[in-house]
């Protein structure tokens, strides 16, 4: 049996939390520029999300624009929640969301946050709700999909997972989810392998993924 899937790599740490964050005008300089408005914007029906990718992990930048001291109690309630406040950290979250109702980083760290405290309802309708948003946000879907395997629901854990991949195939956070839902919870011995490989070949430092493959090839061959 695979441990539960922990989605605190220490690579990926700091990106977990801060998943999609906001930014004061947007990611351009050109446009940072710009005067920065009270509040905030009325959103496009689907924002633009930019994801860089390095050594270390992933950024994943929403563009809206919001004030200076909307983002200063974000960024508060963000390290709330890396200091495990959850409670703290949710109820600044949710404050915000009457200020800013259609940012998805909100909904997603309130998801995420939620599903810590072991609230898995509030956790699902928070991150549907960032879904809703932007139908186009890989970080979303993979993390809905940690919740949905949680509730049991592994067929649409599956299903999240492969979204988050459809959008960003080297998202390998959710190709080792995938490979571990595969794996133990719905004996798919191909579909484990598969994503397995494509992890151990994103992350090639994860000495646990080598030890992965190695017992499921062995099991493969009974």
């Amino acid at each position: 049996m695979r441990p539960g899937v922990n989605r605190c790599f220490k690579a990926g740490r700091r990106l977990v939390l801060l998943a999609a964050m906001f930014v004061a005008a947007c990611s351009t300089p050109t446009k940072q520029d710009k005067p920065v408005q009270k509040g905030l914007a009325k959103a496009a029906p689907v924002a633009r999300v930019d994801i860089q990718q390095d050594a270390t992990g992933f950024t994943i930048l929403e563009d809206v624009r919001v004030s200076a001291d909307l983002r200063a109690e974000y960024e508060s309630a963000v390290r709330m929640l890396e200091l495990q406040q959850y409670e703290q950290g949710i109820a600044s979250l949710l404050k915000i969301t009457e200020s800013a109702p259609n940012v998805t980083a909100i909904y997603i760290d309130l998801g995420m946050a939620y599903a810590r405290t072991g609230d898995l309802d509030k956790a699902e309708e928070s991150l549907k709700k960032a879904v809703q948003l932007n139908p186009r946000h890989p970080i979303a879907y993979n993390e809905l999909g940690v919740v949905y395997r949680r509730k049991g629901k592994f067929n649409e854990a599956r299903a999240s997972y492969e979204k988050a991949l459809e959008l960003f195939p080297s998202f390998h956070f959710a190709q080792r989810n995938l490979a571990i839902l595969c794996d133990v919870y719905l004996a798919d011995l191909g579909c484990a392998l598969q994503h397995y490989t494509a992890y151990q070949q994103a992350a090639p430092d994860d000495p646990e993924t080598a030890k992965w493959l190695a017992d499921l090839n062995a099991r493969a061959k009974r």
